[in-house]
């Protein structure tokens, strides 16, 4: 359909078992609007500018100057060595497509039957919230897919009003608090965190939050010193409401943090210990740390 929505995508993932309960199908949303220092996708935070400093760098020639004078992104050519993304100093990827929610109901019915849902995810999924709610909208109306769950792994700096348009289609978010303190939340990812705090109680109050996830960055964000704060949030949550902790390591990142020292085992065993004593929630830990 010509007139359909489109979402530019920068990834879809066939089966992941990490991206909420199940096995499912995720897809990867171009575009952020954090800019978070440790973040490990930072490709994933703008999008492509055509400046072209990544078309040398590609071994197979998948990528070329269009006609337009914009970079063309050749699928059948590329042997996803990722050299372009580490060429692009602009923190974006040449390699995105635009879907329609009936190309994307088409991929995912050819999964449907080895999975148990579909998140959406990115970047930041909620930046083109208007595709989400019509792809689950369109899921749920379906009598092949609507045993699918259907999630949302958000950074949480969507307002009420865009909560409450996906609320009918929501079946849970994952959300990532990264600093309590609004300097330190500043100062990590660019922006407050008051939406993000209110976006987690929100969620929490409608049942629809099923994992609150907290970055440990030891001596950068403050998560560990403010742990009473933090308790008091998870307090007001369900007590079935995950609490994933994740350690700082340097996979993807770039810049001033890869001058950080890795959260290591024994320092988020320590935080897991002080946070497992004040609350009930079920707390989950990495299984491997690289």
């Amino acid at each position: 359909m010509r007139n359909e929505r489109q979402a530019l995508v920068s990834r879809i993932l066939p089966f992941s078992c990490v991206d909420g309960p199940g096995n499912r199908l995720v897809i990867f949303l171009q575009g952020c609007n954090f800019t978070c220092i440790s973040c490990h996708n930072p490709h994933t935070i703008n999008h492509c500018n055509h400046c072209g400093e990544c078309v040398e760098s590609c071994p197979t020639q998948a990528l070329q100057f269009g006609k337009e004078g914009k970079v063309d992104w050749q699928a059948s050519l590329c042997i996803h060595c990722d050299r372009c993304i580490e060429a692009c100093r602009h923190h974006a990827s040449p390699k995105v497509s635009h879907y329609s929610v009936t190309d994307l109901i088409e991929v995912i019915t050819k999964q449907s039957g080895f999975i148990s849902g579909v998140t959406v995810s990115g970047g930041e999924a909620t930046l083109q919230l208007p595709f989400i709610v019509e792809l689950f909208k369109s899921i749920k109306q379906s009598t092949e897919l609507n045993h699918l769950t259907c999630f949302v792994d958000s950074n949480g700096y969507l307002a009420k009003d865009g909560w409450n348009k996906l609320l009918p289609y929501l079946d849970g978010a994952m959300i990532d608090l990264k600093a309590w303190s609004l300097e330190t939340h500043q100062w990590l990812v660019g922006r407050d965190n008051h939406r993000v705090i209110e976006s987690i109680k929100w969620l929490g109050k409608h049942k629809k939050l099923h994992e609150l996830r907290l970055l440990h960055i030891p001596n950068r964000s403050d998560l560990d010193q403010e742990i009473g704060q933090v308790a008091r949030l998870i307090y007001a949550l369900p007590k079935d409401v995950i609490v994933r902790l994740n350690a700082f390591q340097h996979h993807g990142v770039r810049g001033e943090a890869l001058s950080w020292p890795k959260c290591s085992q024994s320092q988020l065993e320590g935080f897991h210990r002080n946070l497992a004593a004040i609350i009930d929630n079920p707390i989950v830990t990495p299984s491997v740390y690289l």
